[in-house]
């Protein structure tokens, strides 16, 4: 199943994306490396990326994740990937985060908003969750306006919330609320 959009889709990965997505963390790893979490060299292996999204799938059996690869509509090409995570379904929270990430050559083509947006979508149609929530590095500007761009609202400062690149850094929290709920 896939969710379509004007230039780009989202799909569940599946682990004939193991390659692709390997190729691109592979391609990015510099690039990533100021915005995700340290990743080491074992990471970095058709295996690692295997188990992941075995893992991934298990996760989303359970309704606890779901992970989407970007692709590009005109060829098919995964571009990037946005996650879903640490979904809540209470009687009276029901929430989760979205994480994501592109290929640094399709940065600033309004991919990344489209595919959040298919996301949210998701979210609060196929999950019924009533918020989403997202932390970004302050001076992560282009991410911020992604999640403008999408409907995200900034709502305060989580101080030394994730460790990237050894050092403990602040993030930015935006939410979005499923205003039809």
């Amino acid at each position: 199943m896939k969710w379509v959009g004007n230039r780009v889709y989202i799909r569940f990965l599946e682990e004939s994306d193991a390659q692709a997505i390997l190729d691109l963390h592979m391609r990015n790893r510099d690039f990533f490396q100021h915005y995700l979490p340290d990743r080491d060299d074992a990471y970095f292996t058709l295996e690692a990326q295997l188990l992941n999204i075995r893992g991934e799938i298990e996760k989303r059996k359970q309704g606890e994740l779901y992970a989407f690869g970007i692709f590009l509509n005109a060829t098919n090409e995964l571009i990037g990937k946005v996650t879903l995570s640490e979904i809540l379904h209470a009687p009276h929270l029901r929430s989760c985060w979205i994480g994501y990430y592109l290929d640094q050559a399709h940065n600033g083509n309004g991919y990344m908003t489209e595919a959040v947006r298919l996301a949210v979508k998701f979210a609060f149609e196929e999950l019924n969750l009533h918020r989403i929530e997202a932390g970004v590095m302050p001076h992560n500007i282009a991410s911020i306006r992604v999640l403008e761009k999408a409907g995200f609202e900034k709502e305060g400062i989580a101080r030394k919330n994730v460790k990237i690149n050894g050092e403990w850094r602040d993030h930015q929290i935006l939410a979005i609320i499923n205003e039809n709920d």
